[in-house]
């Protein structure tokens, strides 16, 4: 796989992986063993970026660092502290003494001594951005982290940061049913070098077109709480998918590496890290870093996709304070 560059020289591999749907967010978590062979089979495909977090639970971090371990010179692992107590569902919690704590519990957990990228999970109100960056640096110049970066923040606590610690990546949501980075992150991070790892890629499943408004959600599936999973939204939002299933066809892949190959193609220093638990659609997932989208492909989607209303929020109201600060 090709590889790309994040801000401040970090080289990844061109798709990482999000590891948080193996015990978080999907409902029930698969076996150790079997999370532990997906990530091992990941990095068999030339997947060197591996993205785990506090607020995924010990296990999902436990999971990383043992299937890495005897490859651990040669991936990237990042992590996120911001969570009080590790759980979204208490707020946030960004003070330096946690942050320390985290990394703490998280190199443990990772069998590492050093965590490769740390991301502030979602931007803390009651901490200035100064405080966290200033926390972060220490712990590199300590040696136990590596690289800094942020998720789901807005400009100006990107700007904050960097002026403290140079911001190497930020991580948030970015497909063709979710473009609002385009608006004002994308030129921002342009401006100040620093890399983009979209997650949710594939919109939460939906662009893989293997989703319609008479699928059921399983029992803990976080997605039967958001607005744009209601089934009267993923029948108005199936023209997105419509549309990629033309321009798949044309190129005989399928939907998610076109998917994939759009986020891929906006810029260099972009590197989208989709989730799975089944290693056939990892090995899906990883052959759409060698789909090419011509002028002409990028061109077309741009075109419907301007012309779609994409239905629905993406997050419930009361998880909707905790983005773009």
């Amino acid at each position: 796989m090709k590889m790309r560059t994040l801000g401040n020289g970090l080289e990844v591999s061109a798709i990482g992986l999000g590891c948080m749907g193996l015990s978080f967010g999907y409902g029930a978590a698969v076996s150790r063993a079997d999370g532990v062979a997906v990530i091992r089979a990941a990095f068999d495909q030339g997947i060197t970026f591996f993205d785990t977090a506090e607020a995924y639970g010990q296990f999902n971090e436990e999971l990383v660092g043992e299937a890495l371990a005897p490859v651990r010179d040669k991936v990237v692992i990042a992590t996120k502290f911001g969570f009080r107590k590790g759980n979204p569902a208490n707020g946030t919690d960004s003070s330096p003494a946690r942050i320390r704590q985290v990394v703490e519990n998280s190199l443990r957990n990772l069998r590492s001594e050093t965590i490769d990228l740390l991301y502030q999970h979602r931007v803390d109100p009651m901490v200035p951005m100064e405080d966290v960056a200033g926390a972060v640096r220490d712990l590199i110049a300590e040696g136990k982290v590596r690289h800094f970066g942020l998720s789901e923040a807005g400009v100006a606590a990107i700007r904050a940061a960097h002026a403290v610690q140079p911001v190497s990546a930020l991580q948030s949501e970015y497909s063709m049913w979710w473009r609002e980075p385009e608006d004002d992150i994308l030129p921002t991070l342009e401006e100040l070098g620093i890399g983009f790892v979209p997650f949710s890629p594939l919109g939460k499943g939906f662009l893989t077109g293997t989703i319609n408004a008479d699928t059921p959600l399983g029992e803990g599936d976080f997605r039967s709480i958001v607005p744009r999973f209601s089934a009267e939204n993923r029948q108005a939002n199936q023209g997105v998918v419509d549309q990629i299933g033309r321009i798949a066809a044309v190129h005989g892949a399928t939907h998610a590496q076109i998917a994939l190959a759009w986020v891929l193609a906006q810029k260099p220093w972009i590197v989208p890290i989709p989730g799975t638990t089944k290693q056939h659609r990892l090995a899906e997932n990883v052959a759409a870093a060698d789909v090419r989208l011509t002028s002409a492909d990028l061109a077309e989607i741009a075109g419907a996709l301007d012309g779609l209303e994409i239905r629905g929020d993406r997050y419930p109201a009361a998880l909707a304070t905790l983005i773009n600060r």
